[in-house]
């Protein structure tokens, strides 16, 4: 091969992709480079020939890259279904996922997804069905009729059948509250409240079965929760940012949310467009339901076994100002969770053989002397329900929190019973809170060792013989550091 001109090697050494990607096949964009240096007749223009060639054959895989606008992301996997999540441009006339057995494309099928396109903004979901259990598979987006170029290959794996056939499997999962992404004109002034996102990052490679983000997912801002245009923009504009897409596409997602990506500060059931916030987030989220009724956001998902309950502290929630008790009496007009969905999680746990039963909540549940938002500050609902726990003897339960901006694990005592564990992550890129200058700084109830006050996230393992399973906690920076750690056993909750 005859040597090529200095722009065009350096063009073929920054370029040399398959033309499969393309709507070309069989020779890489190095081999049509060199074709045109050699055939092109005037040596002054081969470079210029090359050039415009190569931006020709890149011209698709640029259209599609700019069509999907967020993800993609694996949402809610079951033995033999998945959904799958992406937002995708205006452009965009049609859209689906082709999938397959890891490494047999010859096998693969279609889903087409079915729903209106070409609005402002276009997060769709597309549910795969009739799988296999305990199956990696790997999926293409499909967009226009053409295969979307993505930097990375696309796969899940779905839940395996280990019920009566074998020991549950251990298993792993990420999990943590408060992200917020900077966007200077709309931010208060001064020293940005966002920190370092590549905290994501660290997370994409952070081997684990799902991530659960525990609220606080995004942050309105005044210009966003004053309409429902604001609340789609937020969700919209943080969930396309470049550092997430690495993470969104590493493993599945659930999530519950708090106040930031429910409304404004502290919002509560007052919050006039409650119900436009609960169809962003059920848009931007792929979790397996999400309330009953159309209200709320509360779900049950599993896996392996550990049962996971997943509340939503807003949507019902009474204002925080409001009197905790009246004449000594709690107030029973004081609810964070509401009737319904408290009588739906009295009777999910009741059902639940599972060895840990996880409460998945926005705001810290057991903290006695936190001053902020917290289940014990609805007295009415809280007493009710820790009188619920003891009467049934429900076991393995735990709850995990966010909100606080900072870490810790919180340890109940209850006479009679086994102690409750409230494990708080927080936060993943917002400001750190003040707990240090405050009166929990000491606090008692506070397992020795597990204060975290800086950026993090956690990983949680779940692993041990049938009987006598542990769940192990471990609080992580954006460097990989383990700054804390924290490991209960089945048979201490019970």
């Amino acid at each position: 091969m005859r040597r090529l001109s200095r722009r065009s090697s350096l063009c073929m050494r920054s370029f040399n992709v398959k033309l499969s990607e393309f709507p070309f096949s069989g020779y890489t964009l190095t081999s049509y480079i060199w074709y045109m240096n050699n055939a092109f007749t005037m040596p002054s223009l081969r470079p210029i020939v090359s050039l415009f060639l190569l931006l020709l054959m890149l011209t698709p895989a640029v259209a599609q890259q700019k069509a999907i606008v967020a993800g993609p992301m694996t949402g809610s996997v079951e033995l033999r279904d998945a959904i799958i999540w992406l937002e995708v441009a205006p452009t965009v006339k049609n859209a689906a996922v082709r999938y397959y057995k890891n490494g047999q494309p010859g096998s693969s099928r279609t889903e087409t997804y079915t729903g209106e396109l070409g609005k402002r903004y276009n997060p769709i979901k597309i549910q795969l069905v009739n799988l296999e259990p305990g199956t990696t598979y790997q999926y293409e987006i499909v967009l226009n009729g053409q295969k979307a170029s993505l930097p990375r290959a696309l796969h899940f794996t779905t839940k395996p059948l280990w019920q009566y056939r074998q020991p549950a499997p251990d298993f792993s999962f990420l999990t943590g509250s408060c992200a917020y992404f900077n966007e200077p004109a709309y931010d208060r002034p001064g020293v940005p409240y966002g920190h370092d996102s590549s905290i994501f990052e660290t997370m994409a490679a952070t081997p684990a079965n799902f991530m659960m983000w525990l609220g606080d997912n995004w942050y309105t801002r005044d210009v966003d929760y004053a309409s429902i245009p604001g609340l789609e923009y937020r969700a919209h504009r943080d969930r396309s940012l470049p550092v997430l897409q690495p993470f969104l596409q590493a493993m599945p997602h659930y999530a519950i949310w708090d106040d930031h990506d429910f409304g404004p500060n502290n919002a509560n059931k007052s919050y006039i467009f409650r119900d436009a916030s609960r169809e962003v987030f059920t848009r931007y989220w792929a979790n397996p339901s999400f309330g009953e009724k159309g209200e709320g956001i509360y779900t049950r998902m599993s896996y392996s076994d550990v049962d996971f309950f997943l509340l939503d502290g807003r949507y019902w929630s009474s204002a925080g100002e409001m009197a905790d008790s009246i004449g000594g009496q709690p107030n029973p007009a004081k609810k964070m969770y509401g009737d319904a969905q408290m009588e739906w999680l009295r009777n999910a746990l009741l059902q639940s053989n599972a060895s840990f039963k996880i409460i998945v909540t926005g705001s810290q549940a057991l903290n006695p002397i936190s001053i902020f938002d917290s289940f014990h500050h609805f007295p009415i609902e809280y007493h009710s329900f820790m009188n619920f726990l003891r009467e049934y003897k429900i076991p393995g339960v735990l709850f995990l929190t966010g909100d606080r901006h900072h870490s810790e694990v919180v340890k109940l005592p209850r006479e009679g019973a086994y102690p409750l564990y409230d494990i708080t992550s927080s936060p993943l890129t917002s400001g750190v809170g003040g707990v240090l200058r405050g009166n929990e700084k000491d606090n008692p109830y506070r397992v020795p060792g597990t204060l975290v006050v800086t950026q993090n996230f956690s990983k949680v393992t779940v692993s041990g013989e049938k009987g006598d399973r542990k769940l192990k906690v471990v609080f992580i920076d954006k460097n990989r550091k383990e700054l804390a750690t924290f490991e209960v056993g089945q048979k201490e909750l019970r």
